[in-house]
Parts: C-alpha cells; structure tokens; sequence
C-alpha cells in the first residue's frame, strides 16, 4: 500500500466571479491518496486541501479540507481561513458545496490536470475528480446517497414511517363532562384532543397558513368539557421588541453596505460622504477629532474617554425595534368533587385522558417517537363560542399535575367494588403553549373580521 500526491498548479479565483471575495485570489489544490497492492486507488482514502495566496509572491495556507476526496457537502473552513484572513468566509463554503459554484467546479479541475501530469488513468482521474458520485441531491430519486444530503426517497421513507399507527391508544371517549349533569347551556371551557399535524412550512409548497386556526380535515379524538377555571381567566399577548443603537459611525458604513449593494460601491461611497457631512454639520475637523478620540479610547483601553474630559458621547439614536413574535402561556385549575360513582369513574377518566394524551408516542420504528396530540380550547356560552372572553389557536399540552390531596389531607370514599372507590377531591393543574404566535390577519379570519359595520363584538384572540 503506498500514498500518493497530487499538487495541482495555481488557479485564479476573481470577485466578479465569487462576490464573497474582497479581491482576486489564486488558489491550489493538495490532493493525497492511497493505493492498494494492486495499484488502486482504495476507496475512501482521498482527502483535498484547497489553499490560498493571500498576497501576491506570499506563501499558500488552507483555505478548505475535504476528507472525501472534495466531494460536494464534504467542505470545511479551515481554521487559517476562519481567524486569519477574514476575505474567505460562507460564500467560499457555500461555492465548495454546490455543484455548480464556481469554486468547487474550479477546484474539481484543478485536481484532474493534476492527475493528467501525473499520468493517472483515465479511471484514476475520474475517481479522483468526481465529486458527484453519492452526491445525494434531495432532488434524486434513487436510494442511498451521502448522509449529509438525503434523497427524496430517503425524506418519502421517514414520511411514511411517521404516518403508520403508532404503539398506544388509538381511541378515547368521546364525549367527557364533569360536573355529570353539567347543564348544557351554562358557560364552560372545552378541550378537543386533535391528532397533531406537522406544518412542513418551508418544505412544501402546499402550506397551510390556516393549519393552526382551523381543523381542516382533522377530527376531534375526544372532548372534554368542564366547568369555568378556577383562580380567574386571563391571557397575555405579548411581543419582543429590543433596544438598539446605531452611531453616526455605523449609519455611515450601513449607509455604504446598503448603497453599494443597490448601486455599486461609489455611489455607497458618495452616500457615506453625504451621512458623515450632514451629521457633523460640514465640520470636517470635529469628524477627524472624534475619530482620533475613539482611537484613543482603544488604544489606552478606556471607555468613556469623550464623557470624562469634555462630557460628551456620540450619540447612539437608541431606538426600540421589533425583534420576534412571543408564543402565549395557558394555565388553568380545576377542583374536582365526584359525588356519585359514575362521576368517580368520568372524573378519573377525564384525569387519564389528560395525561396519555400529552405523552409522547411510540411509533412502529423504534428510531422515531411521534408527537404528542394536541388541543383546541374553547371558552363556550350556550353551546357557542364566548364572545366576551378570549379565542385559542392550537395548543400543546407542556405540563399536567394531578393533586390527590387538595384539602390538605388524605381523604377517600369507600365501596365494596374497587371500581367504584375514589378520593373525595381532586384538583387539576394543566400548562398549556399555542403552537404559533398570533397575528394581525388572524383577527380576520374570526367572524365578522375587521368589518366596521360588523355586529360581532368578539375579543378575538
């Protein structure tokens, strides 16, 4: 067994041909490999280095390592290119793994007229310089593939594992009340346990941006109805906004990112100049004290330095900007008295129901767990949605405790079938988190929307 190299001689990367690149560079490829007693190339052993000039006349460093001969997907920055020369970065990683980067199709060039010099095989070389072999593209309808890459038959096996029936309960009563002769038009919350259906936003050009809001062809498992929680009703929205800052430095150089990108980098250039001007009032000698001021400050390691001697700070323009969307928290508590057998049993039931429904599946393969089920609460008065309390979008059940003991000690009815025992109390604490964030057309989607002329005085959500 003996190992080969291949050194492959420079080629020229420009900016116009990879915008990641502040300037033209010319790069080389090291490729090694190993060949068996037979003087073949063993499969697995190839590893390409892609390497760098970072100045003219100066020497090479690595820029990228593949240790499967440079195959697409199989790229990493190395720690030179990273930390030392900040000219190479995700656009050079990016242009490595895609086929058709100018990079990599450079990069795989240069190692076949390496091979051709060194007077390799027509088969040597193709071994060597293919890099699409088990490439995986997720648009491929053959099995197997590189594992960082999975092919549409692999992403159509997980989908059809994840549909089969999974280990566990599939059927639930159906209808669940306590109080047991819970008056049907008294105000009450109900609980539908609904099969939870992935989103696949982003992975499919089928979403369904009304999947949380609306039951499509989902049926309720089971409802649960019970009286209005105890310890009041509330609901929160909320929204993150964040402070940030941006000094007449930084406005400058986004004024000069953001203009070179739409015009080109001198009209970013003529754009930075207007900022700067405009921002000192045409006093050309404060800008260059100020600079010198803050150079100062990283020089010497002080902050401040502006503040302690004149009293003055550039200023920041702080302004509270909009940062995410928040998820809303449910909680509510129930205490629970059965006063007859039958509400002993629907009372357990309603508790078990609850639990294994929240619980995490099983599926066929022991590789994957399914999601939990999910819910769709609902305030009701008369059968109908409350209008004067608050709607839910689909939630998940994060938290279920069961308190045995609510009146501070244990207490428990006696009856000679163990069907029929109970404690006397039980009090429910259920957790609950909506499964997206609530937005401004969501509001319209509810009856009579934002109409003005609309007889419904629905809160909404």
């Amino acid at each position: 067994m003996a190992t080969q190299t291949l050194e492959s001689d420079p080629f020229q990367i420009t900016s116009q041909q990879l915008p990641g690149l502040t300037r033209s560079l010319n790069f080389k490829t090291v490729t090694t490999f190993e060949k068996d007693n037979n003087n073949k190339i063993i499969d697995g052993s190839r590893k390409t280095v892609l390497q760098y000039q970072a100045t003219p006349g100066g020497i090479f460093q690595s820029a990228a390592t593949s240790t499967e001969g440079g195959k697409v997907g199989s790229w990493t920055l190395t720690n030179a290119a990273n930390s030392n020369d900040p000219i190479l970065g995700q656009a050079a990683i990016n242009s490595l793994q895609t086929p058709n980067g100018v990079l990599n199709q450079e990069t795989q060039k240069s190692v076949g007229i390496a091979a051709t010099k060194a007077k390799l095989s027509p088969e040597e070389i193709k071994k060597l310089s293919d890099n699409t072999k088990n490439q995986g593209n997720p648009d491929d309808n053959k099995t197997g593939g590189d594992p960082k890459n999975a092919t549409q038959t692999q992403f159509q096996t997980i989908a059809e594992t994840a549909a089969k029936s999974y280990k566990g309960r599939k059927e639930y009563p159906k209808d669940l009340r306590y109080p047991e002769k819970m008056n049907k038009n008294q105000d009450c919350i109900q609980f539908k346990i609904i099969e939870y259906k992935a989103s696949k936003l982003g992975l499919s050009g089928s979403e369904d941006i009304k999947l949380r809001t609306t039951f499509g062809t989902r049926s309720s498992l089971s409802t649960i109805t019970l009286p209005m929680p105890s310890g009041g009703i509330s609901d929160r929205n909320s929204v993150n906004w964040q402070g940030s800052g941006l000094d007449v430095a930084q406005d400058a150089l986004a004024t000069v990112a953001m203009n070179a990108i739409l015009g080109g980098a001198a009209a970013g250039a003529d754009a930075a100049k207007k900022e700067l001007t405009k921002a000192t009032a045409g006093n050309k000698d404060l800008l260059a004290a100020i600079i010198a001021a803050k150079a100062s400050e990283k020089a010497v390691g002080a902050n401040n330095l502006l503040s302690r001697a004149f009293g003055v700070e550039l200023n920041p323009n702080l302004e509270l900007l909009f940062n995410s969307p928040e998820l809303r928290e449910f909680s509510f508590s129930f205490k629970m008295t059965p006063r007859s057998k039958g509400e002993a049993q629907i009372v357990r039931s309603i508790i078990r129901t609850f639990k294994q429904a929240m619980s995490v599946k099983r599926s066929e393969s022991v590789l994957l767990l399914k999601s939990p089920h999910t819910f769709r609460i609902s305030y009701l008065t008369s059968t109908k949605d409350h209008p004067y309390l608050n709607h839910f979008k689909e939630c998940a059940l994060t938290n279920c405790s069961v308190n045995y003991t609510p009146d501070g000690q244990y207490m428990s009815y006696n009856d000679s079938d163990p069907g029929g025992r109970s404690m006397t109390a039980y009090e429910l604490s259920l957790n609950f988190s909506e499964l997206e964030p609530i937005f401004d057309d969501d509001y319209t989607r509810l009856p009579g929307g934002d109409k003005e002329d609309s007889k419904d005085y629905s809160i909404g959500y």
